[in-house]
This record gives structure tokens, sequence and C-alpha cells, in this order.
């Protein structure tokens, strides 16, 4: 992976909340989910940040508001200096040229009326950019992500599912992008196919100096892609690190419990790990746990704490700094582990 650069877009106290409203004919408002709140990081030029947290934890919604897909309830994005927070539509517009996101779902993503070599198409000509050269444009980009040019006049229904994914790439490359976000874009696809999606990933970004939002669930996938990672739990960041840090030491408990859960190949090294479990489950982000939110499931909150760290843990909501461990961590005992 080449070294990353300058920032290219930058993300300051993020917050977004959706409102839940009562039933009935007059639906009032009765409380809100706590999505995303107070997030904040930097994605450089030609790096590959991976955010990474269970179902819930409000990796994919960051993505969305990072891009204006969804509005931020408060907080800054900005791109290159330009402020993105509070830009209509019409202004978003020529900035989709330089940002653009390839979805989970490459089946549910991709127009199933009209032909792959339209789907690709589709941003040149909504941004006046197909010209008499369009059609050769559309060839090289199914030639860049590995598929037949040949087979462009097929439809998303006869490629199979890493074919699907791949065209979905060509299409957000189109516009030839700076800051491509990838929500989950191996999780719907088979182990040896997600080899071939991610090694395309890579060479693409080397290629063509792309930088990478990595959104995930699994931080096996981000060991071999990111160059960092951001850990989130519960609609915030508790750890933010360099990959190989990040794996040989992590110091956030939730952190260490993740990595602690990766199966490891040699069956020696995998009976003598030692394992951190986490009992429960994630709380409702409806009302989410004073101070820090990940105590109601920390193994060290329940047995190796005192009365008054335990009380600092429910008062006091720890900040995403460095204490000490080298990186950024939320948590008031923060203590590096070696777990691999």
């Amino acid at each position: 992976m080449s070294a990353p650069g300058e920032p290219v877009l930058r993300v300051r106290d993020l917050v977004k909340h959706f409102p839940v409203r009562s039933r009935g004919v007059v639906r009032r408002k009765i409380g809100d989910v706590h999505a995303v709140c107070g997030v904040s990081f930097d994605l450089h030029e030609n790096e590959t940040l991976g955010l990474v947290g269970e179902s819930g934890s409000g990796k994919t919604t960051t993505a969305r508001t990072l891009l204006n897909l969804e509005r931020p309830t408060s907080g800054s994005v900005s791109y290159r200096d330009r402020e993105l927070t509070g830009l209509s539509r019409r202004q978003m517009r020529p900035l989709r040229e330089e940002l653009q996101i390839v979805f989970q779902d490459p089946y549910a993503s991709l127009d199933p009326r009209i032909s792959v070599r339209d789907i690709i198409a589709e941003p040149l000509r909504i941004h006046g950019r197909y010209d008499e050269a369009g059609r050769a444009e559309v060839h090289d980009l199914l030639r860049l992500v590995g598929l037949n040019p040949e087979h462009g006049n097929r439809y998303a229904h006869e490629f199979s599912g890493g074919q699907r994914q791949r065209i979905g790439i060509a299409r957000a490359l189109a516009l030839r992008p700076k800051v491509v976000v990838l929500d989950e874009p191996v999780s719907a696809l088979d182990v040896s196919i997600q080899a071939g999606v991610l090694n395309l990933l890579m060479d693409l970004q080397a290629e063509l100096g792309l930088s990478f939002l990595f959104v995930a669930h699994d931080l096996s996938v981000m060991r071999h892609v990111a160059h960092r990672v951001a850990v989130m739990y519960l609609g915030r960041i508790v750890e933010l690190a360099p990959t190989r840090e990040l794996f040989a030491r992590p110091s956030h408990p939730y952190t260490q419990a993740l990595i602690s859960a990766i199966p490891l190949p040699d069956p020696r090294k995998e009976r003598a790990r030692r394992r951190i479990v986490v009992q429960g489950d994630v709380p409702s982000p409806i009302s989410p746990p004073s101070g820090c939110r990940f105590r109601t499931r920390c193994p060290k909150f329940a047995t190796q704490l005192t009365e008054s760290e335990r009380t600092a843990c429910v008062e006091q909501t720890p900040e995403l700094t460095d204490r000490g461990t080298g990186t950024p961590v939320a948590c008031h005992y923060a203590q590096p582990l070696e777990l691999l």
C-alpha cells in the first residue's frame, strides 16, 4: 500500500440522531436514536481508513452522512477545506464527481432494467461527460475492474455477486473520484470472491491514487486492506490506530474482545491464546448508558475496577485521546494487551 498523504476529508464532532415518533394519527416525537455521537477523524490522500464495529454501531450512518446522503444533526465535514455540511443537493452535485460510494448489496444497488453499459455510463450522462468517447470510456472501466467489455450489453442479473460488485466499483469510478466510501463491499460475497475484490480495490488505489473509507464488521479484512482502523461502538469511536499497532497491542476492552474473536489458522496458537468474552447485547441507541457506553458489557468494569473507578466510568464520558498508549482511545483505564 502506498503511504498516506495530506488530509482530504476532515470530520469533526459529527452527530446524527433520528427522531422516534409515537404511533397513531398524530405522530409526536418521543425520543431520538443516537446513531452517531461526536465522531471525529481525518482521511488522507492514498489512505484506506477502516471503520469497524458490530451491527448498529453507526458505521454506515457515519459513511452516508459524510456524503450528505443523510443530513447531520450537527458537526462538520469538509473536503479539501470546503465545508460540506449544509450544502443542498444542487450544491453537492459538482462534488459528487470527487466523492463516490460503493454500496453493500451488489444487486439491489444496480438498476435491473438497463444494461451494464448504461449503468456505468449513467454518472457520465448526469454530469454531462458522456461525449463521443463515452462508449470507449465505459469499455475501459469494465476492463479496469476485470470484466469483459463485450459483456456490457448484458443485465445485472446475468452476472455473479462478485462480478456485480465489480460493476458497482466501475460505476463509482466513472467520474474519476478522489474519495470512495466502501460500505461493506465484500460482506455479501463468498470468501474466495472477497479476496479478488479486495485485491482489485488495493490495485485501483495504487493506480488511481484513491482514498478509501472502508466500512466493515470483519476486522480480519481490515488487517489486509487498511492503513488505519477506527473502532466504533454505539455511535462513538472508541479507538483509532494504525492497523499494525491496533492488532499488535489493542488498548480498548472492546477492541481487545473483537481481536480475540478472530480465529487463528494454527490450532496450537488458537488453543493457547487469550480470550476476552463480551457478555450481553448492545444497549438501545435510543437510551444509551451514561458515561462510558461500553461499561454495561466491559469485562474490566465488572471484575477489575475499584468502586471509585467504576463511578468514573458511570459518570464521565471518556474522550478519544492518547492516554499514554501512543494512539487515541476512549477508555479511562486503557491498557494495551498482546493478543495475537
